[in-house]
């Protein structure tokens, strides 16, 4: 059996003390036959995309030059098969090194191409999306993150098959968040199915 090309993106800045990475590391744990590669985004470096930056893409990808170092991201996630996600609930989102990472790896050329109509056709080989969260309260109808990497990993990357894993209320007073969190590991089966 071959073994399954993972990348994990870690966008829980709290390190060790995340219970999303906790909970990440369980789910990760899991899969069998896995090649991981894990990039913490707070260590990446990563810069949004300015005038000058922008400016840099776009003479890269004049000349035909997408293996240079700008596109490091962008190849490495145009090679995963599955991109698993750990991004805690913020302000109704992600951390905005998420974000950042999109907005590097989103790239005309490299992870994605238009189609004579103008709609986006995937260049990647990502065919499932597993993004991991926690909350402090209850997300409910409110997880805008979540619903932002689905629609770009299925619109412009093709990915067919997405789930969501979440531990919520995990600081809400009278609650055991060690117990939420070891009952979030219910829902591995699905996204490993």
């Amino acid at each position: 059996m071959p073994k399954k090309d993972i990348l994990f993106l870690n966008a829980c800045v709290r390190g060790e003390a995340s219970r999303t990475l906790d909970l990440a590391n369980r789910f990760l744990a899991q899969i069998p036959n896995a090649e991981i590669t894990c990039l913490p985004l707070e260590k990446l470096g990563l810069l949004p995309l300015d005038r000058a930056r922008l400016h840099e893409r776009d003479h890269l990808l004049h000349e035909g030059k997408t293996d240079a170092p700008f596109f490091v991201h962008a190849n490495t996630f145009r090679r995963a098969q599955w991109i698993v996600i750990a991004a805690p609930y913020w302000d109704l989102s992600f951390p905005s090194l998420l974000k950042l990472y999109f907005e590097n790896v989103c790239c005309s050329g490299v992870t994605f191409a238009y189609d004579e109509a103008g709609c986006p056709v995937s260049l990647c080989r990502a065919e499932r999306l597993i993004y991991i969260t926690t909350a402090g309260g209850y997300i409910g109808e409110n997880n805008y993150g979540y619903t932002y990497v689905r629609a770009v990993m299925e619109q412009f990357f093709g990915v067919k098959k997405s789930c969501l894993i979440s531990a919520e209320g995990l600081d809400i007073v009278g609650n055991d968040p060690k117990a939420i969190l070891a009952a979030a590991a219910s829902q591995f089966s699905a996204a490993l199915g």
